[in-house]
């Protein structure tokens, strides 16, 4: 059963585009292409921008996709989260020009830019502003200090935002990439089995990401020792070498601890040190 897959252009395809290469699916077409062809997976893949994607997936149009969290709120979007990726990661922000009194801004009406009509409004009205909302659509940060008094943009780093002498006053919310499904899809037996199939493909990525294989020798009275510095996924794998004396023991560990694991496990008396990338781990 072919499932209708929506990805996004701009900021958060390739990471997206990555991930689905990991899995086994190679996509072909040039960049103009907005329908590439799809291998590896039963696909109908269509590229579209961010925001548009959690509507069209909740009214069925496409059963999957991804979008950041930010325009699943502003569009009020009835789909469901199948796994919060946690790619590009940003934080919508409320600006104003660094030089001016936050406290001061707040007691009097303000004109606020943003390309987030709802999630600006309901900021807005939660926390009493007296405020004319101007929708921006794009570089909303340009708008200060001569034609809004503040904006609420989104910002992965805030270079930009500094760069156009804002400075951030407070958080709205913080997005990240989210793999979406529509709701009736999911109740469609062929289509659930497909998407968990995706889903547990890309699970496997994504814990072969954070994840080593390491593998050494050790001494019949160093393995225990060294077998209680591996931090492994189970226990890790030991075995006898092949006419000789001692073990080979492999066990995957967290990519993060290697740089203090490794001169741990030869300090306690491993050789033979090898560490191999993973490319999906269950």
């Amino acid at each position: 059963m072919t499932l209708k897959l929506v990805l996004p252009k701009g900021r958060i395809n390739t990471k997206v585009l990555q991930l689905l290469s990991d899995v086994g699916i190679t996509l072909v077409g040039d960049d103009r292409n907005y329908r590439p062809k799809a291998y590896g997976f039963d696909l109908e893949v269509k590229l579209l921008k961010s925001q548009n994607i959690p509507s069209l997936v909740e009214m069925g149009q496409h059963d999957i996709g991804f979008a950041g969290l930010d325009w699943m709120y502003e569009r009020r979007s009835e789909v469901e989260v199948i796994k919060n990726l946690g790619f590009d990661p940003v934080k919508i922000v409320a600006c104003i020009p660094e030089e001016w009194d936050w406290e001061e801004v707040k007691q009097r009406k303000v004109i606020v830019a943003s390309e987030y009509k709802r999630i600006a409004t309901d900021y807005l009205d939660k926390n009493g502003f007296n405020y004319q909302l101007l929708r921006s659509y794009g570089a909303t940060e340009v708008f200060p200090p001569e034609d809004a008094d503040m904006i609420i943009d989104n910002t992965s780093t805030g270079t930009t935002i500094r760069a156009n002498r804002l400075k951030i006053v407070d958080t709205v919310m913080e997005s990240s990439t989210q793999f979406i499904a529509n709701k009736d899809a999911l109740k469609d037996p062929g289509k659930r089995q497909d998407i968990d199939n995706l889903l547990t493909l890309m699970q496997a990525v994504l814990n072969g990401r954070e994840r080593v294989l390491i593998e050494m020798n050790c001494s019949n009275d160093t393995v225990e020792s060294i077998v209680n510095l591996l931090p492994a996924m189970r226990s890790p794998t030991v075995s006898r070498l092949y006419n000789e004396e001692g073990f080979a023991v492999k066990a995957a560990v967290p990519k993060k601890d290697i740089q203090s694991l490794i001169p741990a496990l030869l300090q306690a008396g491993a050789t033979d040190i090898l560490e191999t990338p993973i490319r999906k781990s269950l």
